[in-house]
């Protein structure tokens, strides 16, 4: 999830670039860079970090010319650094990137079978090559950009620049957000309105699988086969503030409707349909190795300490190997037993969380195998552990986590699935089984966020409550914990999360119709025995609100409120639920007017312990 513009026009392209990037900084802060073209000469300033190091940098090596590009990066492939920053260059080509190339790696090797030299880790500077590999036989720039792109897999939206052409910019997308700014005699495009809402509120929204050309004061946009398109601009009156957050009202809610996005990116390129797998590039462990595992300790904080609840039940269900789970600021304290059967998986949105390193660190000292779940690439943990499943849900503003919990969940099934594969506990057939499952996640998430006004509803209703429960049972149970952290987190209710059947083992005698009860009930293996727990709760007066599988008439007159999300295999139901979880949570904090992206007393990454 990184940030791009593209400027063709009078003006300096340099700080309508920089400025731009600035609005798309909460895309990506590894690094930063810039290109222009000017009288057929390109040059290139890149910095690691923050964009006021590439400030910085362009204050002591300016850039001039009309025509640009620019890039903010949050990092998928390679680790952040100045040579992995865009825009990457192969001969006359330069290219930024955002997005996924799944099929980078078969293409890379080709072309170094051509001669082509890389020097990036990124699977950007491929399309920069490809690009270049091609303009040798079709030496028209647009047919050119058109036969590369055909020949990439996955999500991209990317913009070219070619010195042997300076008067022209190309731009493309495919599964990746772009937006193309109408000036008077001038051109923008960007992947998100922010950038160049200072400039124009004339935006084309581009659509997957089209291509825009700009050059000689015209863009014409295209299908990337090139069948010529007829865009309408359309006017934006969103405030800067609004635009920042993609007419969202919060970051938070923002990043709640980014899920459906950050599971397929988390997925994409991992999938090995036909042989019931996955490919975890950074996964550094054969299946000898990951054979060997003999018992299994999972450690971290927090929402990403709840992943790791739900992480047992897939991992102990599937590849039958016993899970503990850990909190990270117990685990080095307790004198864990540890040995070299042992294999410590550390979890952290941040890769940063002090605790949990220094269970990494523990975990290491004592010889035992180890790996982490982390979204921030090169990060304290993702650096010291010895693999890594990186999750890609770009960067996440609201203090409380959202799709980097439900991305942590798919992460932990894709190592389920590559785990039960290493040791034999998943066929062929389950695994491709799991893995067609997973695939309809996406898609069942948009349909869940769709549930937003009646959340909004059930939130009006209950916002004036002091307590609440939320009840579940198996996998459900750690999401009934998340659900409830979500409204403590950011409405400052009391809220408590338990296994449904604990319930009559203290908690009942909270239950009045003054306390709210949030029970997870989809149609899985827990759920008679979970409906029983339900009227339990009835029969004291509790007011109920039910999270259940879509049809389930048999749940709908027994309880007060209703929210149905479609239905999954079971394993996959706590991504479906977490979302309503999450939206409840906001209206009811928004209704009570608190600080929902910055709630009092959190901080994003807790770096002391």
């Amino acid at each position: 999830m990184c940030g791009i513009v593209g400027y063709i026009g009078g003006q300096e392209a340099t700080s309508v670039i920089l400025e731009g990037l600035k609005k798309l900084e909460y895309r990506g802060y590894d690094s930063a860079g810039i290109a222009t073209l000017s009288a057929g000469d390109s040059a290139i300033r890149r910095s690691e970090g923050k964009l006021v190091n590439l400030e910085k940098l362009l204050r002591e090596q300016p850039l001039c010319g009309s025509i640009g590009i620019g890039h903010t990066r949050w990092a998928t492939h390679g680790r952040p650094s100045e040579i992995n920053a865009h825009p990457h260059k192969a001969g006359s080509i330069i290219v930024v990137h955002n997005g996924i190339i799944e099929n980078y790696l078969q293409l890379k090797d080709r072309l170094r079978q051509a001669g082509h030299v890389f020097k990036s880790e990124t699977d950007t500077e491929v399309i920069a090559h490809i690009i270049e590999e091609n303009i040798k036989s079709e030496p028209d720039f647009e047919k050119a950009v058109r036969l590369s792109l055909a020949e990439l897999q996955g999500a991209y939206a990317v913009c070219v620049l070619n010195e042997n052409q300076p008067g022209t910019l190309i731009a493309a997308k495919l599964g990746s957000p772009m937006v193309v700014g109408l000036g008077q005699g001038e051109f923008f495009v960007a992947s998100d309105i922010p950038a160049i809402l200072a400039h124009t509120r004339e935006m084309v929204f581009m659509e997957d699988g089209e291509m825009v050309v700009f050059s000689s004061g015209s863009a014409a946009f295209s299908t990337i086969a090139g069948a010529a398109l007829d865009k309408k601009p359309r006017h934006i009156d969103w405030s800067p503030l609004m635009a920042e957050k993609g007419g969202y009202k919060h970051f938070m809610l923002k990043e709640i409707h980014e899920q459906p996005r950050a599971v397929r990116d988390t997925i994409a390129g991992r999938l090995l349909e036909s042989e019931g797998d996955v490919y975890l590039e950074n996964l550094t462990f054969n299946d000898r190795q990951l054979a060997a595992v003999k018992r299994i300790i999972i450690v971290a904080c927090g929402t990403s300490w709840h992943a790791a609840l739900v992480g047992k039940f897939y991992i102990e269900g599937h590849c039958r190997i016993p899970v503990e789970v850990d909190i990270a600021s117990e685990f080095r304290y307790r004198n864990p037993v540890i040995d070299d059967a042992t294999l410590v998986l550390v979890i952290s949105q941040s890769g940063e969380t002090a605790d949990t390193l220094a269970a990494l660190r523990e975990a290491r000292s004592r010889g035992a195998m180890n790996m982490a779940i982390c979204n921030v690439v090169d990060s304290s943990i993702a650096r010291e552990a010895d693999g890594v499943i990186y999750t890609h849900a770009g960067p996440e503003i609201g203090v409380a986590s959202t799709k980097a919990f439900v991305t942590q969940l798919t992460a932990l099934y894709l190592f389920t699935i590559r785990l039960g594969r290493a040791n034999c506990t998943i066929d062929m057939a389950t695994g491709q089984q799991m893995i067609a499952a997973l695939k309809k996640v996406p898609a069942l998430l948009e349909e869940v966020l769709e549930l937003n006004e009646v959340t909004e509803k059930i939130a009006r209703k209950y916002m004036g409550a002091r307590d609440f429960l939320y009840l579940g049972r198996g996998k459900n149970f750690p999401i009934a914990l998340e659900g409830a952290l979500k409204l403590k987190e950011i409405s400052y209710i009391h809220a408590e999360g338990y296994p449904a059947g604990e319930m009559k083992h203290g908690p009942i005698a909270l239950i009045d119709e003054d306390v709210p009860v949030v029970m997870l009930v989809p149609r899985n293996s827990n759920f008679e025995k979970t409906l029983s727990n339900m009227e339990e709760v009835s029969a004291r007066g509790g007011r109920v609100i039910a999270l259940c599988s879509s049809g389930a008439e048999d749940v709908a007159g027994r309880v007060e409120d209703l929210i149905e999300v479609p239905n999954l295999d079971e394993d996959l139901d706590p991504l479906l639920l977490s979302v309503p979880l999450q939206l409840l949570a906001y209206h009811i904090a928004v209704l009570k007017g608190t600080d929902v992206d910055q709630p009092r007393n959190l901080a994003k990454s807790v770096t002391v312990e």
